[in-house]
């Protein structure tokens, strides 16, 4: 009976934060309703964001652009994406969930959205009554790399004030990195230079933001020495950051709830959001 009195928060908490309410419905926007300035091979891939704001009387004034993962070559819209609205605007962040192009080897078209997608939040953030200041970025997997790339390389209004990273690709360099990312990012025939200034554990440094970086041990799709070196990488420039790797899962878990952690990455991840 005292496991279960112990175990009620948790499944209250997992109750009110996972599953997403059928009421709630996004803000679609295209991200270039004028065309964009990077043009992708594929003419028929359009960039969108779709909106999650919390209700009024709950807004905190902090906003976060989703940025879900596939590899480069498509995209978990849902559960590394539109299932996590619930869970932030519960807690009165604005969740902006970002549908980026495929870069087909043109690493510069999933780049420009997601840097768009900075401004656009930033754009409208009056009337979506978002600090300009408390603007963060999410991705898994390949878009932790995405993710990464922006928190790294990003620079005005494209600067994300915090960052988190699920099981993420973060380096380029072919004996650690998840080749398909590689490829689809990069194409196959690149110069080692150009894979070492994607390699976004190279380009921290103090400016980049707060991290929060979170991956299973037994990940064998993406080996976790990504998400470690770049945790380590922040450590040695002084960036407030916090590494959780749990011990199984895999890889690609995202909000489901046949991750064995789930409740507990739940509650982890909530506390470090209230930590600052």
């Amino acid at each position: 009976m005292k496991n279960i009195l112990k175990a009620l928060p948790a499944l209250l908490f997992l109750l009110c934060s996972s599953v997403v309410s059928a009421a709630t419905k996004p803000i679609v926007l295209d991200l270039w309703p004028n065309g964009a300035p990077e043009k992708s091979s594929d003419l028929k891939d359009t960039a969108r964001v779709y909106v999650y704001l919390p209700d009024v009387k709950h807004v905190t004034g902090r906003a976060v652009v989703i940025c879900p993962g596939g590899g480069y070559a498509m995209l978990a819209m849902e559960h590394e994406g539109t299932d996590w609205a619930e869970f932030f605007t519960s807690q009165g962040i604005a969740a902006i969930v970002l549908k980026y192009r495929m870069p087909h080897g043109n690493r510069k078209v999933p780049v420009s959205d997601a840097m768009e997608a900075m401004r656009l939040v930033r754009r409208n953030a009056k009337e979506w009554r978002i600090d300009v200041d408390q603007v963060g970025i999410m991705g898994s997997s390949a878009g932790g790399h995405l993710a990464s790339v922006v928190a790294t390389m990003g620079k005005g209004n494209t600067a994300p004030n915090f960052q988190i990273l699920f099981y993420p690709v973060i380096t380029m360099n072919p004996g650690f990195t998840h080749i398909g990312s590689h490829d689809n990012f990069l194409g196959k025939d690149v110069r080692k230079k150009t894979e070492q200034e994607y390699s976004t554990d190279r380009q921290v440094s103090r400016v980049t933001p707060r991290a929060y970086i979170l991956l299973s041990d037994d990940d064998h799709t993406v080996l976790p020495a990504n998400g470690v070196n770049y945790y380590l990488a922040c450590y040695r420039h002084d960036v407030p950051a916090s590494l959780h790797v749990y011990p199984t899962g895999g890889h690609g878990w995202g909000m489901k709830q046949s991750f064995p952690y789930h409740i507990e990455m739940l509650l982890d991840f909530k506390a470090w959001l209230n930590s600052f």
